[in-house]
């Protein structure tokens, strides 16, 4: 079990990935697509976030939905799969995500205790609400806060920046949650402090500034931030 992370504030949180199964939506088109499910979810995640880090670096952003449709007409594509309704049932089923199984019960035990909460994602604002009422969550959060308010995503300073000013509270009293190693890294490197839920238990990244810690799942949480 991690050391204890003392002087935290807020917990702030990445979505997709550490809030929400971004595997869901394809799973739950089994039906239609059979044993390319898997494929194409892991093929769609993939193309999404190159896609997010290519229009920061060419400063051409345009918000996540457009991008996420923009994943996945490549994935269809690749895996032969012409059918307009899918596509549209797929895009749909993005904005109902399953989250994790610990999820709510967890984000409850630290509202309960009086810490403040707060998501901090590259989905665009009608994303992030959809999702966050459909998991029965949205109103545990003291923010929902969307990269689309600088035009710039994830792993750019200016979005980890959006956390302290949104709720007033220092880096260093923030801690941040990410499933996405190398988010978890960029995060640390702000000066948040920083908890890598690794529930895939991949292997660390090459990157400068390395997590406070690796949880396996947010379950673990509340022990190590709440008093």
């Amino acid at each position: 079990m991690p050391n204890r992370l003392p002087n935290i504030h807020a917990c702030v949180f990445d979505a997709y990935g550490t809030l929400f199964d971004v595997a869901s939506a394809a799973r739950s088109a089994q039906d239609a697509l059979g044993e390319k499910w898997q494929t194409l979810a892991e093929l769609w995640r993939s193309r999404q976030l190159q896609y997010t880090w290519l229009r920061s670096l060419t400063g051409q952003y345009m918000d996540f939905w457009q991008v996420t449709g923009d994943a996945l007409d490549f994935a269809l594509e690749t895996l032969r799969v012409a059918d307009p309704a899918l596509r549209e049932r797929l895009m749909n089923l993005y904005l109902t995500l399953e989250a994790y199984p610990e999820v709510r019960e967890t984000l409850s035990k630290l509202s309960a205790a009086g810490m403040k909460l707060a998501i901090l994602s590259n989905g665009a604002p009608a994303m992030l609400s959809a999702a966050a009422v459909h998991a029965g969550i949205a109103e545990l959060f003291d923010a929902i806060i969307s990269v689309d308010e600088v035009k710039f995503y994830k792993p750019h300073p200016w979005v980890y920046a959006l956390a302290s000013e949104r709720l007033n509270i220092d880096a260093a009293n923030i801690c941040f949650l990410s499933s996405n190693g190398w988010d978890a890294y960029s995060a640390k490197a702000f000066g948040f402090r920083v908890l890598w839920c690794n529930r895939s238990g991949q292997a660390p990244e090459r990157l400068p500034e390395t997590p406070d810690a690796q949880i396996a799942s947010l379950a673990e949480l509340p022990q190590l931030v709440l008093p």
